[in-house]
């Protein structure tokens, strides 16, 4: 059984991640101060540095557990046997969308912030690794819808073209105060339409070539 000790200090990290949470999603990650996140979260800002040593660390913590649980819902996707190339791609993109839709404001935390490129193999930041394992994603089910004998370059244009545009469908609405599912349900017929539009028009590239 945990001690009062440890409860206390439980309850105190939770309201440091609850604050800072709230705090980056309504006035922005480099506006907020830590000792703006402490005096919301009903500590000193040396109180706080016990439990995290800056804001990117704040930011890691918010950010690892829901986009590790969004890899490993993808990755059991494209393990899938039995299913078209464009049946997990269409399936993996739903999940994203939809990830990022119940995440709205907290959207440009897992994404955006102290970003770097999408596909390098060994970033320097924790955060950008888990982004980059979530891009890998898409750019294996994309490569999986094209022709075996695609150069892999080309195929990597093809899937950050294809990530592009699921952040812009994305940022469309993530400042929407449309309730998820309701928004899910309208969108869900151009969200497929889109994927559609992909392999149309990546198809239609590799023919012209």
């Amino acid at each position: 059984m945990a001690s009062k000790q440890e409860i206390r200090s439980e309850e105190t990290k939770r309201a440091i991640l609850t604050a800072a949470a709230d705090l980056f999603a309504t006035r922005g990650f480099d506006t907020v101060s830590i000792r703006e996140i402490a005096k919301a979260a009903g500590c000193s800002h040396t109180t706080l540095y016990i439990y995290f040593k800056d804001k990117e660390a704040l930011l890691h913590h918010l950010s690892k557990e829901p986009l590790q649980g969004l890899t490993l819902q993808m990755e059991e996707t494209l393990s899938k046997q039995g299913r078209t190339p464009e049946e997990n791609l269409r399936e993996i993109s739903s999940q994203f969308i939809h990830f990022c839709m119940r995440n709205r404001t907290m959207y440009t935390l897992f994404f955006m912030i102290k970003a770097t490129r999408i596909d390098v193999a060994e970033p320097d930041k924790e955060l950008q690794t888990l982004r980059n394992q979530l891009f890998d994603l898409l750019r294996q089910a994309v490569r999986r819808c094209l022709p075996s004998d695609i150069e892999e370059e080309k195929a990597l244009a093809h899937a950050r073209i294809y990530f592009y545009t699921l952040h812009g469908i994305v940022g469309t609405y993530t400042h929407s105060e449309e309730p998820l599912d309701s928004l899910m349900e309208r969108l869900a017929p151009t969200f497929a339409l889109s994927v559609d539009v992909f392999l149309a028009g990546s198809q239609k590239i590799m023919n012209r070539e």
